[in-house]
């Protein structure tokens, strides 16, 4: 009896390990291309509460896919239901972002949002790719 009973909690602690190092494994985001804008080799986790303050984060190459049209490009993020924070790239240029967001009231984030925008200026709306909502 007492075997079985190791075993059974052998094999609970092993799956909550599991279920926790998926939570904070990188998994891949496909390719973005909203027009004038590209993030590619993008990836994502969601860290757990004693790991960089629970965050979301994120990396990943973006790209100014016109650069003839005098447009600069960046990435919006928001977690928890927070307001947006801007990421900027750069005119002409590719850079890679590599990011942390998380809500300083909450021990670890498990709600985000991410997109890829081209600023088109003042009088025109930006455009965007459609906002990507993240769980763990």
């Amino acid at each position: 009896m007492k075997t079985a009973m190791v075993g059974v909690v052998a094999a609970g602690v092993f799956l909550a390990g599991v279920g926790t190092a998926m939570a904070g494994s990188w998994h891949k985001l496909p390719r973005w291309t909203p027009t004038g804008v590209q993030f590619a080799q993008g990836q994502y986790r969601f860290n757990e509460a004693a790991q960089n303050h629970g965050s979301f984060e994120w990396s990943g190459q973006l790209k100014d896919a016109l650069p003839g049209d005098n447009n600069n490009v960046y990435m919006l993020v928001r977690v928890e239901g927070h307001d947006w924070v801007r990421y900027d790239g750069k005119q002409r240029q590719t850079v890679f972002l590599h990011h942390s967001n998380w809500d300083g009231a909450q021990q670890y984030t498990d709600d985000a949002d991410l997109r890829a925008c081209r600023d088109r200026g003042t009088l025109r709306p930006d455009n965007c790719s459609p906002t990507r909502h993240f769980r763990p």
